[in-house]
């Protein structure tokens, strides 16, 4: 029970630090909301005043561009915050689990050698079977092939780390496949501003250039959120993927070290026990004088 909470506890933070993630990008949407209805509300307030038309399309210098960016999402913006919580919840989940103390815990590289040492190999079993890192599953199925001799539990400690080293992989592509996804959902969101703002131009009438150029805005800030989404998760993906050939290849090699090591210390006799301590010398002389005394 215990390992198994041990095994979930990183895939529980990635859950928590997405829903963090969520939490600030939502923080920031009530306020976007009133600024929406209030640039709505500007040309109205204008046609009763007579005021200059030039005036009532000029932006507030007070808008900020963030607030701009989440409005331009509009219908996207669920699309675009569950990407964001994916793609924050693998990068956690990948920085808890490639490190190069948890894959290799030093405390169980050296409790593991004096064990052994001490020829205690059903503890150095038990050990490396409660340890759950990634070496301690290698050593764990290396140990098990260990009476079939040390070339079949080579192979299956290489095996192991093979079958670890895919499924960490396949965390990673999923950043590969965020870092494409990112620039094909903004362009889906920019091909649909320039789609709106050309309907605008095609209903005839002179069309009012600031009602052009903000549709024109609002697609590329779709564009620009979907590329701010892309850049991270490609950088990441080549970053963990490096750091997990590194870590399997020191995984293979200390493990390697740990069954020869077990499998030559279980071919050495055992140290022999210690001989009893002789009879006292002056008995033994006493009987055998009085064996061979005449009569």
């Amino acid at each position: 029970m215990g390992h198994f909470a041990a095994h979930r506890r990183p895939h529980i933070a990635a859950f928590v630090a997405g829903c963090l993630l969520a939490a600030f990008l939502f923080a920031f949407l009530p306020p976007a909301l009133p600024t929406a209805h209030a640039q709505d509300d500007a040309p109205a307030a204008g046609e009763g005043d007579k005021a200059p038309e030039s005036s009532a399309a000029k932006p507030k210098k007070s808008d900020n561009i963030l607030m701009h960016i989440i409005k331009s999402l509009s219908w996207f913006a669920p699309v675009m915050l569950i990407v964001s919580i994916a793609l924050m919840s693998l990068m956690v989940l990948l920085f808890m689990e490639l490190r190069m103390g948890s894959a290799i815990p030093p405390g169980f590289v050296e409790d593991f050698t004096e064990t052994v040492n001490k020829r205690r190999f059903k503890e150095a079993y038990e050990m490396a079977k409660e340890d759950g890192s990634f070496l301690g599953r290698v050593m764990t199925t290396g140990m098990s092939r260990l009476q079939y001799g040390i070339d079949d539990s080579r192979e299956a400690a290489f095996n192991m780390v093979e079958s670890i080293k895919a499924s960490k992989d396949q965390l990673i592509t999923y950043l590969a496949t965020i870092g494409t996804l990112g620039p094909m959902l903004g362009l889906v969101g920019t091909v649909w501003g320039m789609i709106m703002s050309f309907m605008e131009l095609g209903r005839g009438g002179a069309p009012n250039p600031a009602d052009l150029a903000n549709g024109i805005s609002h697609a590329l800030s779709v564009t620009l959120v979907g590329i701010a989404l892309s850049v991270p998760a490609i950088f990441f993906h080549a970053f963990f993927r490096n750091r997990l050939i590194r870590i399997s290849m020191d995984v293979g090699n200390i493990a390697d070290d740990l069954l020869t090591q077990m499998y030559h210390n279980s071919k050495k006799p055992a140290a022999p026990e210690p001989a009893a301590a002789p009879a006292p010398a002056a008995d033994t002389r006493g009987v055998a004088t009085a064996a061979i005394k005449p009569k």
